[in-house]
């Protein structure tokens, strides 16, 4: 769109208002197969302007309508305004849920995460959704070196006791434009440590300051990666936080009739 990567990622938003109309449509087409659909994967599903718009909502609404497996990740207490559709679907095993906390110190928070909800709302958010039966994984995301890389086990420790069932990390990536704001933003922030994180993600990822590998650039590689890797397995396996990836049931869907179209006659009716 021709928009910069820093204050115009954060300050211009593109709105897909009829979202849930589309994706009802695509439900509807004979050669749809049902498979989990992960919403947040590339920006947060509950952006501050999902409380006026309720697209999120809507596509949650969609979801439970024909019963379709669905994983959702955000870092936003919003997700709390939805936990009446999340329990009836989670009662079906068609959801779960990811929480992503960065850091529990929240003067880190406010500069890193400006706008995103603190880090005590998010553990809310967490017990919560966990309270309300919805299977819920923390996401220790992204692991800054030299800045967040020493509360991985604190942080796993509060999740855990908010009811978290599993977890998951990242390390730092800086890809394209991202290595530059980066980088300034750390010259800003945390000028005496500035050179010592730099030298630590380069050294997972191979010299580079970013390495788009699959396989290699969540988790990096090399000594220092392999103990943050030691590290949050270790902590796993204490907080029992260790369980394998959670499958969600694809035979429950029902398929939405198109505009017109003919009902099956042998179709199952609640």
């Amino acid at each position: 769109m021709g928009l910069s990567p820093g204050l115009d990622f954060e300050t211009k938003l593109f709105v897909k208002a009829n979202a849930a109309t589309l994706l009802e449509r695509e439900f509807a087409k004979p050669r749809y197969r049902p498979r989990t659909i992960m919403l947040g994967g590339v920006t947060d599903i509950y952006q501050p302007i999902e409380r006026g718009y309720g697209i999120t909502r809507s596509i949650l609404e969609v979801m439970e309508r024909w019963r379709h497996p669905v994983a959702l990740i955000t870092k936003s207490q919003l997700v709390i305004r939805d936990i009446d559709i999340l329990a009836r679907l989670a009662e079906r095993g068609l959801v779960k849920a990811a929480i992503s906390v960065t850091t529990l110190d929240r003067r880190i928070s406010r500069v890193m995460e400006p706008r995103a909800a603190a880090p005590h709302r998010r553990i809310e958010a967490i017990r919560a959704l966990a309270s309300a039966g919805v299977p819920t994984t923390v996401m220790v995301a992204p692991i800054v070196p030299g800045i967040t890389d020493s509360e991985i086990e604190a942080i796993l420790e509060e999740c855990a006791k908010a009811g978290a069932s599993a977890a998951g990390y990242v390390v730092l990536r800086l890809p394209r434009e991202i290595r530059d704001l980066f980088q300034e933003w750390l010259a800003q922030h945390f000028p005496d440590r500035a050179g010592r994180v730099m030298a630590l993600v380069r050294s997972m990822r191979n010299g580079a300051d970013y390495d788009p590998e699959w396989g290699k650039r969540q988790r990096g590689e090399g000594p220092y990666a392999k103990l943050i890797a030691d590290r949050f397995t270790r902590a796993c396996r204490r907080l029992g936080l260790d369980k394998p990836r959670l499958a969600l049931d694809h035979t429950q869907f029902a398929r939405p009739l198109e505009a017109g179209g003919q009902p099956d006659l042998f179709a199952a009716n609640d």
